[in-house]
């Protein structure tokens, strides 16, 4: 017996090491933290900041398309194509008379060959050059003068742009907090459903002693134990399924904070949702000019006006500005200077429609744009009064169901007595702890949908955020 009961305190002191760094590495987090580990770690938030990025970038482009743009090149040619060489050597600055057929000109005059059959000889080192090397080098600068408000256009784009992405972080967050709450609230839910189940087999078993005692002293017929024992198993089977349902909860919020499913978490404490001061029709009218959703929306199409500017440009004259400085040489350097000034104006009188066509497609996308945003704004106005009258309901239920489970032990307690005092009947004693069982379940869900429809109706607001939810 002795070297038994030493096997088992080894056999349990080992166990108790191997579980010791699980438990010593589980992470506590309120809900504040996990808020902030959420924002963090959250993918779909990671992509909206590279849309940010990327639209940062834009305003960038569409500021640099005003300056002037300027650009440096050198090459290398050999060439002995007939224009190309004489170009080159022009260049150069160093074309001569030879190069127009002077020999072949002299020559034709010595022989005494007439100025009509001198006219028709084909001079050879014009049509027949040798080859020309070239180094060149060019420094050009160009300007745009006047682009028919397409670049302002392109800029109010790219502006709005990055307004709507920063919106659209804003509300990104929110939604991530909305998600984190009901995660986390929902492990709590969960566990006071398990804490209800609990209460239940603590009943159930205490009915199963007390018919048991009152079969053996002959009261209540054995029917009514074994009615008890079925009645103890299906509240263990619910113990069980509320175990489950509070491993999945916290399922969810590793899934929500982006933890791996196996990491221990210890919760701080359970938090709560205070309903915002003012009345909906304030709530609605800063709603409509603050929500994140709205406000990205309403970018949005303020770059699709920017898209119709830009469109719009095509139809006008467009005036460039230019100005270049360039050097060749037959040898690597930079022999031979040349400089160029000089404006453009380029006007597209007809293209058959395009730029007209393209103009009105854009019109349209910011017309259904226009339309979307009319309708979410429709939208919010009724989300804002569906989460207010939900919250409403849900507080005024949390104090029927406070009461109902008053009234619920109550009556429990009463027909237990009943019961004992051989008055009563096992059903109704049954009856009466199952009512008391909803009762509790039920003020579970009231103060759980209370916490997420205040937390609804804040995000509709615009104004959810992790100070939103205090411990309660």
């Amino acid at each position: 017996m002795k070297v038994s009961a030493v096997r088992r305190t080894a056999g349990a002191l080992l166990a108790l090491a191997l579980a010791w760094p699980a438990w010593a590495q589980a992470r506590s987090l309120d809900f504040a933290q996990a808020v902030e580990l959420a924002l963090h770690q959250n993918p779909d938030l990671r992509a909206v900041q590279a849309q940010i990025a990327q639209a940062r970038a834009g305003v960038a482009q569409a500021r640099g398309a005003r300056l002037p743009r300027l650009s440096v090149s050198v090459g290398a040619t050999r060439t002995n194509d007939a224009l190309n060489a004489f170009g080159l050597k022009l260049a150069q600055r160093g074309a001569t008379f030879s190069d127009f057929g002077t020999n072949d000109f002299f020559q034709a005059s010595q022989a005494g060959l007439s100025p009509a059959q001198i006219g028709a000889i084909a001079p050879t080192d014009l049509n027949h050059p040798g080859a020309v090397n070239d180094f060149s080098s060019r420094l050009e600068a160009q300007l745009p003068l006047y682009t028919g408000g397409k670049l302002e256009g392109y800029m109010r784009q790219a502006h709005a742009m990055l307004l709507a992405a920063q919106a659209g972080d804003r509300a990104a967050r929110q939604a991530i907090v909305d998600h984190v709450l009901q995660a986390y609230d929902g492990v709590y839910t969960a566990r006071a459903y398990r804490d209800v189940a609990a209460k239940a087999l603590v009943a159930a078993q205490s009915q199963l002693k007390m018919v048991d005692n009152l079969y053996r002293q002959g009261v209540v017929l054995k029917s009514d134990v074994l009615a008890a024992q079925v009645n103890l198993e299906n509240v263990q089977v619910q113990q069980a399924q509320a175990a489950d349902m509070e491993a999945q909860a916290l399922d969810g919020l590793h899934v929500v904070l982006g933890l791996p499913l196996d990491e221990p978490l210890e919760l701080g404490a359970p938090v709560s949702v205070a309903m915002p001061d003012g009345t909906p029709a304030r709530w609605t009218d800063a709603a409509l000019q603050n929500n994140p959703q709205l406000v990205a929306m309403s970018e949005q199409v303020a770059a699709a006006g920017g898209q119709v500017e830009a469109a719009r440009a095509d139809l006008y004259p467009q005036i460039g500005a230019m100005a270049r400085f360039e050097t060749h040489d037959p040898n690597a350097g930079f022999a031979a200077h040349s400089y160029t000034v000089g404006a453009q104006l380029t006007w597209n009188v007809f293209d058959g429609g395009v730029a007209r066509q393209a103009v009105d497609q854009a019109a349209a996308a910011r017309d259904a744009l226009q339309l979307k945003l009319q309708s979410a704004r429709a939208q919010l106005a009724m989300r804002i009064e569906d989460a207010y009258r939900r919250a409403r309901l849900a507080d005024g239920q949390i104090k029927g169901r406070e009461l109902a489970v008053q009234q619920a032990a109550e009556a429990e307690r009463i027909v237990a007595r009943r019961y004992a005092d051989g008055v009563g009947t096992l059903l109704e004693l049954q009856g009466a702890q199952a009512m008391l069982d909803k009762a509790r379940a039920d003020l579970v869900l009231a103060r759980s949908t209370a916490t997420t429809q205040r937390a609804a109706l804040l995000l509709a607001l615009g104004r959810l955020d992790a100070g939103a939810a205090q411990p309660r």
